[in-house]
């Protein structure tokens, strides 16, 4: 009798399992899971390293500190398309990813490359900018530093977690990278000489040097141009139809030369800010 009770028990229990899991793969397998769970909630909550002028940074609105920058006016524009309000966490960059899979924040926007292994766990949206990546210098140090065999042996700062420290590793072999986690940590680095050059992308080392005149991007560096920065969205993995939703509203605000518009409109916006 106390045999048939434990088989009956062991049944039931692994019943209870089966089923469990297969009401989590159903969830998985739907394509509106993560649509129907933002809507739900009625907000969209978006992860982001706001050191990134024109595309998100911080400026001093109405007395209150507000992150503004293109992929803020982005994400809004995907907001509107679902329905929802926006709301924005800021962290450091390298725990922006992470937040995503750790399920704190529904999508992570913050110029960030779809590289094969963030592939393998994230899915990315259609690439909505490209940027070619620069290096930067002291301006008084500039004519020192007009190719990169002049950087051997020197440090060169890259933020930690993006492609421009594997840029710097593979293309600027003879120097010894610094890792930073904050970008404003590497242009004090930089402006007190204890780094000697900065990898950024164009658009974010072009907001540095204009708000900081004794810095300068040497123009005579190019970096392969197959390590361009294409920015995509990220999101949890088989986001279904939350993929196709962020698509559309790309392809149409790209379509409309939007995407463009609001580069332009918060690279001023950044300058405006830093005088």
């Amino acid at each position: 009798m106390m045999k048939m009770k434990k088989m009956i028990l062991g049944i039931v229990a692994a019943t209870a399992v089966l089923t469990l899991a297969a009401c989590g793969s159903d969830k998985k397998a739907d394509p509106n899971h993560y649509v129907d769970q933002i809507k739900d909630k009625k907000t969209l909550t978006v992860a982001l390293n706001p050191e990134f002028a024109p595309f998100e940074f911080q400026v001093i609105k109405d007395g209150k500190n507000t992150i503004v920058g293109s992929d803020i006016d982005l994400a809004n524009e995907i907001g509107k398309a679902l329905g929802v309000k926006v709301k924005f966490q800021a962290m450091d960059f390298n725990n922006v990813l992470a937040s995503v899979e750790s399920g704190k924040a529904d999508i992570a926007i913050s110029g960030i490359s779809a590289t094969p292994d963030r592939q393998k766990a994230y899915d990315f949206s259609t690439s909505y900018y490209t940027a070619q990546n620069v290096m930067i210098v002291q301006k008084s140090q500039a004519d020192a530093y007009q190719n990169l065999a002049a950087f051997d042996g020197k440090k060169v700062a890259a933020q930690k977690g993006t492609v421009q420290e594997n840029i710097v590793k593979d293309q600027v072999k003879g120097a010894n990278l610094v890792s930073l986690t904050k970008n404003g940590q590497m242009i004090n680095e930089l402006k007190n000489g204890t780094v000697s050059g900065v990898v950024f992308e164009e658009p974010i080392a072009k907001a540095y040097v204009a708000a900081n005149p004794d810095l300068a991007i040497v123009t005579n560096i190019k970096f392969d141009s197959s390590k361009s920065d294409s920015y995509a969205i990220a999101m949890p993995k088989d986001s279904g139809n939350l993929k196709k939703e962020i698509d559309k509203v790309i392809t149409q605000l790209k379509a409309d030369g939007k995407i463009e518009e609001f580069v332009k409109t918060n690279f001023e916006l950044s300058q405006a800010a830093a005088k």
